[in-house]
């Protein structure tokens, strides 16, 4: 493996050369788990706001914009990990 930036089927290997994974897979894991915590913070952050002192029509149009950000982050990680590129 050279040093510097994994290259596209470059393994990533622990100390002792043991392949755990392609860096795609790698990508897709953290890519998920990245989208859920946004998700989570999310959705947490537009309840708080409607149970508080907005209210349900107060925070309206901030879970209009929550679910916007939602389908983009969505968005995101299907261009950046799940979507075949024809370069690969």
């Amino acid at each position: 493996m050279s040093h510097g930036a994994l290259h596209k089927n470059e393994l990533i290997v622990i100390k002792g050369g043991k392949n755990i994974m392609s860096k795609d897979n790698f990508d897709k894991i953290s890519g998920m788990i990245g989208t859920v915590f946004i998700v989570i913070f999310v959705l947490g952050l537009a309840q708080s706001i409607s149970a508080g002192a907005a209210g349900f029509w107060g925070g309206l149009p901030f879970w209009v914009i929550c679910i916007m950000v939602i389908m983009l982050v969505f968005y995101d990680l299907w261009d950046t990990c799940l979507r075949k590129k024809p370069f690969d």
